[in-house]
């Protein structure tokens, strides 16, 4: 036998033939896995490079957040500080007390009825005592020099007092 007619049956042989048509379609998977692998990670970093800008932008807007919360913070305090100075300003207790006594006066008008003569006298002798005290030399030096404001707080109420005692000789 020759070589070619070993060929001859070996390629006419069923098992041969079934063999070759196996390893071409073995062939043909092992390239269409090939191409499917090279597709598949090609969508795996495109994925990838969405979900990175996804979180970079979720990470800026958490910061801008977070920056937005804190400045927030900052003015809630500031008001909050605001909101108790001016309800400690000086004059708001005087007004307070001011209305107090106002009520109590109205009641007082109301309830007592000598009682609205004897306080226009005394309101009236009052109001005289402290024109006297702000009249003068020494009130016009004090305008005229601003000292500090406990000092003057404190020469004013001195200055009533001398007024006052002199009215009363």
């Amino acid at each position: 036998m020759d070589e070619t007619g070993l060929l001859a049956t070996l390629v006419g042989s069923p098992f041969v033939r079934g063999l070759a048509l196996g390893l071409i379609l073995c062939v043909v998977m092992v390239v269409r896995a090939f191409f499917r692998r090279r597709e598949l990670v090609r969508e795996i970093d495109r994925l990838r490079k969405h979900l990175h800008t996804k979180l970079e932008i979720d990470a800026a807007e958490t910061e801008r957040r977070k920056a937005e919360l804190t400045q927030l913070k900052q003015e809630r305090d500031n008001l909050r500080i605001t909101v108790q100075s001016l309800n400690q300003k000086p004059g708001r207790k005087e007004i307070r007390q001011f209305y107090i006594y106002q009520t109590a006066l109205d009641i007082m008008f109301e309830k007592a009825p000598g009682f609205a003569p004897a306080w226009q006298v005394t309101l009236k002798e009052a109001e005289q005592r402290f024109e006297k005290s702000e009249s003068g030399v020494v009130p016009m030096l004090k305008r005229l020099m601003p000292g500090s404001a406990d000092r003057g707080a404190h020469d004013y109420e001195g200055i009533s007092r001398l007024s006052m005692s002199d009215s009363s000789k």
